[in-house]
């Protein structure tokens, strides 16, 4: 389960690729048939029986059973809304009286200035739309309906279930495979169920011989599992292959052979290559030993086989397809108000990496060893623009989301230069570094080919931390480059880190000050903090003793490894403080606060930041 707006990427490269060697290849997104499946009258029909068949329901499911009549009729109109097939309906959703509200609904109450008139406080939702943005309003009272009716399948059908993070608790770092083992042996509830019709559906519709399962992220291995297991329930002979990031992050040391029930092979990285080999190993033109990073399972034991072979040069991967894919199926959604987070969830962008890998790799938070962030290649400009006129052709969608870790400025240069060439009129965004490379005139640049956001890591806005994490950039450049993105046009949010070894309370209150300033004088938009976590490949985790920490021991395992817990010398208790720091950039966001004393959004006494009041100023004045 990933986000319902869009495709997630690693299908429609694998596809495109597949087809580019001649191998007759479909895709199919069943995390959005799910999702579609059970917020349908039908599914909600599924839904109200099974909590019928519940001697004590609980208190959201007694309120969608008395609310039941005005759902059912409800939600095939906000689900064709959101998917952009009935927009007229928007005026009725704003209205407030179509769509039942349930506790969802309470967040309205909380929005709003603190000091709007009254005029406002008769309409939370004015400040944020106004008296004209109908559509947008809609759309995110649409969510909240559909966050409810979530809220009701938890309680009422599964525990696990999420629109994004799907059982995420049974998948990562998880060193046991006993966790996902039982559940998978539960009998299956309402949304295991549907899973496994839609799997079969799938299955009828193309017979494959091999499917290959994506694994983005924790929040879908349980769903993946599932299929696999419809899969072999349905025919044990078709082949089934696990990879994605989670996979690539978490499964490098698997051990676990119950795996193999399920998967009959797992393959690590770059998929290329990997699926190349085992189409031959399949075919009988290669023997096992020669397969490519791929785990699988001889005589009851977990073998890993990596014949040593170059990866698929990134220009030569081919061009990402959607064929296959129901795009005018996805649901736009709009959960929180503000204009860089909606893009996440709101629109279907066509998903592209301008390079593969990272040109930086030396963050030491990060996984900088393994493949997908060290193996840096880049395509040519021409090659790209190529791309997005063929992805342009196919869709008739001309939005971007460019997926890199860090796009590499050069190379965006070059592909702004060769979209303004072609006037190819796309709209794009993505994630960078804040170097300095970024000037002015490149911002402007990047805005004339279609940019119109931009993200990137500010951390812990703190020089110290920032050279110990080698991030390669300063602070006041920092400002100085968000400035100039922000002065372009472009919507600039900044990843925000707390919790980095030896961060003391003194510059987690600093750092939050100076994203005060950053805020006040226009150089960011939105931000959000992250709690910091090392992970075994990041050089944190790899050589703790030079950032001033130890590691804990991992538990015993044979499944997941990836985050591990360290002993930090300074003591600072991190997850007291993370409440005040998003309450803080919550409102930062929304314009509220940015005069105020930081220590102000702490439930607890803070020390007084030393950072100076006007130091982004200064550093946005001093010569370039």
């Amino acid at each position: 389960m990933t986000q319902l707006n869009t495709p997630y990427p690693s299908t429609a490269y694998l596809t495109g690729f597949l087809r580019s060697r001649g191998v007759p290849a479909a895709q199919a997104d069943l995390a959005l048939a799910l999702a579609l499946e059970l917020l349908s009258p039908a599914g909600l029909d599924a839904l109200k029986a099974a909590i019928d068949a519940q001697p004590a329901p609980g208190p959201l499911s007694r309120g969608f059973v008395e609310a039941f009549d005005a759902c059912r009729a409800a939600i095939g109109p906000a689900i064709a809304f959101l998917q952009g097939r009935d927009p007229t309906l928007a005026h009725r959703i704003a209205g407030r009286a179509f769509l039942p509200e349930g506790p969802r609904f309470a967040v309205l109450d909380a929005y709003g200035p603190p000091d709007a008139g009254d005029d406002e406080g008769d309409d939370p939702l004015a400040w944020a739309f106004g008296s004209l943005g109908v559509q947008d309003r809609a759309r995110h009272l649409a969510t909240l309906f559909l966050n409810d009716l979530a809220d009701v399948i938890r309680e009422a059908a599964d525990p696990r279930f999420e629109f994004v993070r799907y059982a995420e608790r049974l998948a990562m770092s998880q060193p046991s495979f006993d966790p996902l083992a039982d559940a998978l042996a539960a009998p299956p509830n309402l949304v295991d169920g549907t899973l496994q019709r839609l799997v079969t559906d799938a299955l009828a519709r193309h017979s494959p011989q091999v499917v290959l399962v994506s694994v983005p992220f924790p929040g879908a291995v349980f769903a993946a599992f599932r299929i696999a297991q419809a899969v072999k329930a349905k025919d044990p002979d078709i082949v089934t292959v696990l990879g994605g990031g989670y996979v690539n992050t978490e499964l490098r040391e698997l051990a676990e052979p119950r795996v193999f029930d399920f998967f009959d092979f797992v393959t690590l990285d770059a998929g290329e290559r990997p699926l190349l080999a085992l189409l031959e190993h399949l075919q009988g033109q290669r023997g096992a030993s020669r397969l490519v990073r791929t785990f699988t399972r001889i005589d009851g034991t977990v073998r890993y086989l990596n014949l040593a072979e170059p990866d698929i040069p990134f220009a030569e991967a081919g061009t990402p397809t959607w064929d296959g894919l129901p795009l005018d199926r996805y649901l736009s959604l709009l959960d929180m108000l503000n204009p860089m987070h909606r893009l996440w969830s709101d629109g279907r962008w066509n998903k592209l990496t301008v390079a593969h890998g990272c040109y930086w790799k030396q963050c030491s938070f990060c996984d900088v060893g393994l493949d997908y962030i060290g193996r840096y290649d880049a395509a040519t400009a021409e090659t790209l623009a190529d791309r997005i006129e063929a992805i342009v052709a196919e869709t008739g969608q001309t939005g971007f989301h460019f997926v890199d870790e860090a796009a590499p400025p050069k190379s965006l240069k070059a592909l702004a230069a060769e979209l303004q060439r072609r006037r190819l009129a796309i709209s794009w965004w993505g994630n960078v570094r804040f170097e300095k490379t970024f000037t002015p005139q490149l911002c402007e640049q990047l805005a004339d080919s279609g940019c119109i956001a931009i993200s990137g890591g500010l951390e812990v806005a703190s020089d110290r931390l920032l050279a110990l994490m080698k991030k390669g950039v300063t602070v006041d450049q920092a400002a100085r480059v968000t400035k100039a993105f922000s002065d372009a046009g472009i919507l600039v949010h900044a990843y925000l880190m707390y919790g980095f070894p030896t961060q003391t309370l003194q510059e987690t209150v600093d750092a939050l000050e100076t994203v005060r300033q950053l805020f006040a004088e226009g150089c960011l938009h939105s931000g959000f903090w992250h709690r910091f976590a090392c992970t075994v490949h990041s050089p944190v985790g790899l050589h703790p003793a030079q950032y001033g920490v130890t590691l804990r021991p991992l538990p015993p395992g044979s499944f997941a490894k990836n985050d591990v817990a360290f002993d930090d010398p300074t003591g600072t208790d991190h997850d007291a403080l993370g409440p005040g720091l998003k309450k803080a950039v919550y409102n930062f966001m929304h314009g509220i606060g940015l005069d105020e004393d930081v220590r102000a959004w702490f439930d607890f006494p803070v020390p007084k930041a030393r950072v100076g009041r006007q130091r982004i100023a200064r550093a946005l004045a001093a010569p370039r």
